[in-house]
Parts: structure tokens; C-alpha cells; sequence
């Protein structure tokens, strides 16, 4: 296979994705990025000089047409290969284990980990594999036994991209088990101490955003003593912390019914904790932003208020309107924050830089009568590394609130 040349030098600078409109040939079709391969098959990648450049998993259902798992010298993507970059990811996360109250991980993120378009979650005993490429499918017979083998687990269900799901999935379908037999509720995991639920089975993602972990950790002994709202709480991962912590009282917003169930199943789960027991936890289905605005009416107000929304940029084009959501989030949430208080803000957009989110915060905050204050900002959880520029994706600020001072001056 013939790339552009700036395709080779993305690939030679780590990036692991090879798109279609950058493939000038296929050997054996002529020009074109198609071919007749299969999705996963191993293409090999070759620059002007029919120097190896690269090797990889190819997909003709995807513009992502080449996963990259090799650069550099020519390498056989076989078992032992498969066997040692598995061994390095579980290797990684042995941080996140040292404290042995977490039982709830990833532990192979995709590109990150040198294995593209494949996630491995783990919850408790059951594991969730991701694949975000049907290229994966021919090579799940050799997948499945080492991480049998390295990982032990009771149960193992293969769940789909939206992106995939739709393809010729060789008979298997959402939530198949591949080891074991599919868990028949809500499975129990651990969160720094903490006992929550996944549906590995129906949940967003693979039953849990397991990447906001140690940001819940964070919040944890700020609530203490305090009102705190989180807005777009999914299954309650802030809200339980802050409750954990000592908040007075919780109020969980999400569109999702659903979503709020859990969220109150979850609170159940630690009803054992003192401070879980004295907290008010009250629960509001509605979208995050009309909420907002009626509360801002209402002059309610919180000790801290958590907004953590889903990706508001899934494809280029929404970048410039994302910018916009995530200040207009920031002016409607500095408005429901006590003086001193703290506001959380997460984003999980890839294609909105870091420094892009940080900026939009603090330009919408100083068009409002609010003032930060940095405390934090945080990136990925050591179980969610970055390996290359979309994959760093989360960013986090904390910051405490005040009120400007009226100028009393004629």
C-alpha cells in the first residue's frame, strides 16, 4: 500500500490512524484506497522507496481505512505480539490497582495503548471489550486466550461502535459474551472505596465513565459541609463522591430518567456511609441547560456545581459551536455558585484543545459579574493514557467563584 508523504509522516510520528484519502494505492488494485481486502486484514504500509513504513489493520467500511499497530522496522503481528502489548497495558495500570479499593478500570484504551480501535474495560470480574472497528473480528480467536489467560475473568461481552454496529459482525451481536456467560444485572465495582453499578450490557459507553474517577476522588473532600449540584450526572459518579465527602445535600440533574434511577441505586449502594445517610439527595430529569436557566431565575444557589456534559464536538464542523456551548455553560453555571464557591467544568471533546476549553472559561467568566480562581486543572486518569493528540480528549477545571464588587461610583 502507497500513501501520501504526509500521511507517512504522521505515521512515522506515531499517529495511529491512516484515512482513506490519504491511500494513493492498494498492491493488486491499482490506484484508489478500497482494494479488495476484508476488514482485518494486515495492510503494510511502503513509502516511495518501497521502504516498510508501517503495519496495520485495515477496514474498507471505515474512513479510517488503516488502524495502525506497528512503525518502524518490519515486525510479524502475531500472538506473541498481540501477548506483549496486552501484558504492557495491564502493566500501566498497576497504579490505579496499589491502593486496592478500585475495581473498576480500563485496561487497554485503543490508539493509547498501541491497539486502535479496541477497548477493554474491567468491572469487578466482568469485562466489556469496545471495538470500534469491525477490523478486530478475524482476530478475536487470538485476543480471547491471553486475556483469558492474563486476566482471568468470569465474564467477557463484546460491545459495539455505533460506527460498527451494522457491519458483518461473523454472528456475534451486542453483548454476546465471549467468555462466560452475559452478567444478568447490574454489575458491582469498586471506586476508590466507593461501590457503584455498570450494565456492561445496555450502559452508555461500556456501563460507566470510568475516566472521570480520580476528578470524583477530587470533589470528594471539597463537598464537605456543602450544597452541591451536578449537572449532566449520568449514573451519579459526582454525586455520590461529594455525598461520600460530607455534602449537606446533592441534587442530580441528567435528561435521562434512567440515568437518575441509577444514580439513586448508586447513592443506595454506599447507604452504609455516615456521611451518605445525612446527605439530602435530591434527583431532577431535564436538560441540563433550560435547568440551568430556571434555577438562575429562581437565584438558587450551590456550594459547587459539577458540569460534565457529553462531547458537544463529534465531527469538525461542530467545533466552533462546542466553543460556544461550553461558555454559555460557564456563564449559566457561575450564576448558581455562592460566592467562594467552586465550579467544576469538564469537557470531553477531542476536537476542542485544552487550552481552547481553559480560554472559553475564563473569557466567559469575565463577561459576567463572577471572578475565578484557578485551584486545578486535570487531564485523563493513569488507566486512560494519551498517545497521541485526539486521544488526549478530557480536560477539567476547578475553580472557586466570587461575586465582582459593585462599583458604587457615580
Amino acid at each position: 500500500m502507497k500513501v501520501t508523504n504526509d500521511a507517512i509522516r504522521q505515521i512515522r510520528g506515531g499517529h495511529p490512524w491512516l484515512f482513506d484519502g490519504s491511500i494513493v494505492s492498494v498492491a493488486g488494485s491499482g490506484s484508489g484506497s478500497s482494494g479488495g481486502g476484508a476488514a482485518g486484514d494486515l495492510a503494510v504500509v511502503f513509502d516511495n522507496d518501497r521502504q516498510f513504513v508501517a503495519i496495520g489493520l485495515f477496514d474498507p467500511g471505515s474512513p479510517i481505512r488503516v488502524r495502525i499497530l506497528h512503525q518502524g522496522k518490519p515486525a510479524s503481528i502475531d500472538a506473541a505480539w498481540f501477548a506483549t502489548k496486552i501484558r504492557a497495558a495491564i502493566e500501566r495500570r498497576k497504579p490505579v490497582l496499589a491502593a486496592g479499593d478500585t475495581t473498576g478500570y480500563r485496561v487497554i484504551h485503543g490508539e493509547n495503548d498501541g491497539l486502535s480501535g479496541l477497548v477493554l474495560d474491567r468491572y469487578s470480574d466482568a469485562y466489556v471489550l469496545k471495538l470500534y472497528t469491525a477490523a478486530w473480528l478475524p482476530h478475536l480467536a487470538t485476543l480471547l486466550p491471553i486475556i483469558a489467560e492474563e486476566l482471568q475473568p468470569t465474564s467477557l461481552v463484546v460491545r459495539f461502535s455505533r460506527d460498527v454496529a451494522g457491519q458483518q459482525l461473523f454472528g456475534l451481536r451486542e453483548g454476546t459474551a465471549l467468555i462466560g456467560d452475559a452478567p444478568g444485572a447490574p454489575v458491582l465495582f469498586r471506586e476508590h472505596g466507593l461501590t457503584f453499578e455498570a450494565d456492561v450490557l445496555h450502559g452508555q459507553k461500556t456501563g460507566h465513565f470510568l475516566d472521570q474517577r480520580d476528578n470524583r476522588a477530587k470533589v470528594r473532600p471539597l463537598a464537605k459541609g456543602g450544597r452541591v449540584l451536578e449537572l449532566f450526572c449520568c449514573t451519579g459518579g459526582f454525586s455520590v463522591s461529594a455525598a461520600a465527602g460530607g455534602a449537606t445535600s446533592v441534587h442530580s440533574v441528567d435528561l435521562s430518567s434512567a440515568a437518575l434511577e441509577t444514580t439513586v441505586r448508586n447513592m443506595g449502594h454506599n447507604s452504609f456511609i455516615k456521611n451518605i445517610q445525612h446527605c439530602k439527595h435530591t434527583t431532577q430529569a431535564g436538560d441540563a441547560f433550560d435547568v440551568m436557566e430556571s434555577y438562575r431565575a429562581q437565584k438558587r444557589l450551590f456550594d459547587i456545581v459539577i458540569v460534565d456534559p457529553p462531547s458537544f464536538a463529534r465531527k469538525s464542523a461542530d467545533h466552533d459551536r462546542a466553543l460556544h456551548a461550553y461558555r454559555r455553560l460557564t456563564r449559566l453555571a457561575l450564576d448558581l455558585v455562592e460566592d467562594g464557591g467552586i465550579l467544576v467544568q469538564s469537557s470531553c471533546s477531542s476536537r476542542v484543545t485544552a487550552d481552547e476549553f481553559f480560554d472559553g472559561v475564563h473569557s466567559a467568566a469575565a463577561s459576567t459579574n463572577h471572578r475565578l480562581t484557578e485551584m486545578l486543572r486535570t487531564t485523563h486518569a493513569a488507566d486512560h493514557p494519551i498517545g497521541f493528540p485526539e486521544g488526549a480528549y478530557l480536560k477539567t477545571i476547578f475553580a472557586r467563584v466570587h461575586d465582582k464588587p459593585v462599583n458604587r461610583h457615580l
